[in-house]
């Protein structure tokens, strides 16, 4: 055999090199996507939903924006991302009278005309939000009249671990945060507490700002632990909403002597996609819903 000449063996040489570069690249990437996926598994929201129940109460409603939402737990768009068994979510990033963030009206009503409200599942984690004491900052923030009560809305929120704007907005949609107000069935102060939660208020009052927003918020939690999570389910259930209600149940009370003791069926738009926005739910242009059935209540 011929020995081989200098530029045969730097040929091989050079084919050798680019062989091994080309193999340490593909270990590489294949430990690269390996990382990857343990790093999504440990991202990925692992909450159990259980089934629900609920039950009505009379609520009265008083009549009485630009922040960037925080981004929820598996989201990339800045909009809610979960499984839906209720058809198109419809989420805009744009607040529109029948959309948000958070979804359209009709995806969070589902059922209501139909066989009656069965709620998407969503948790806490879901939802996009503002942060609330970046909001109460913003020039025009409808949060204005909550300003006095911010530290205590953080300090619940706090102790019972859910977002501080969660609770204001209970206060902006119950009561436009005014500690005076008193509900057509009674409901009392900013978070429009039913009297039988009123048991220890300070000088039996009820509307005591800081009594009516720890009670307000221990109940929020608690229902939303007893619901395992289910998010959507327990703002419902704050307006006296109950699964499997519908359009008919909801309204009933239109012509009788407590009109108000309706459930207001834009209140999960308005809240989740107004409040919850940092957009007033009451006066923003255009009016957030599509049902309006309060508006035939005169005080």
């Amino acid at each position: 055999m011929k020995p081989l000449s200098i530029v045969s063996l730097f040929v091989l040489g050079t084919l050798s090199a680019t062989a091994s570069t080309l193999q340490d690249r593909s270990a590489h990437l294949v430990q690269h996507h390996r990382i990857s996926r343990q790093l999504g598994s440990l991202t990925e929201p692992k909450v159990k939903l259980s089934k629900r129940s609920g039950t009505k109460k009379c609520k009265a409603k008083p009549k009485g924006s630009g922040l960037t939402a925080s981004t929820p737990a598996g989201s990339n768009s800045g909009l809610i991302n979960v499984v839906s068994k209720c058809g198109n979510i419809g989420a805009t990033k744009k607040v529109t009278a029948t959309s948000g963030p958070n979804g359209n009206i009709d995806w969070l009503n589902c059922g209501i005309n139909s066989g009656g409200w069965n709620p998407p599942v969503l948790g806490v984690k879901d939802i996009v939000v503002v942060e609330l004491s970046t909001a109460i900052q913003q020039s025009g923030s409808p949060f204005k009249p909550c300003e006095p009560y911010l530290d205590l809305f953080n300090k619940y929120a706090a102790q019972f671990k859910v977002p501080p704007i969660l609770l204001a907005s209970f206060a902006m949609q119950e009561s436009t945060c005014n500690p005076s107000t008193v509900g057509g069935g009674g409901e009392q102060g900013l978070m429009q507490i039913t009297q039988d939660k009123c048991g220890g208020a300070p000088g039996g009052n009820c509307r005591d700002p800081e009594f009516n927003i720890r009670t307000g918020a221990k109940f929020f939690a608690d229902t939303l632990n007893g619901n395992n999570g289910d998010l959507l389910l327990t703002i419902g259930q704050y307006n006296g909403w109950q699964q499997h209600m519908t359009f008919g149940q909801a309204t009933a009370a239109a012509h009788t002597s407590c009109c108000r003791c309706q459930n207001n069926l834009d209140y999960l738009h308005q809240f989740l996609n107004g409040w919850c926005q940092n957009v007033n739910a009451y006066g923003n242009n255009p009016r957030l819903g599509k049902y309006f059935n309060l508006d035939k209540c005169h005080d």
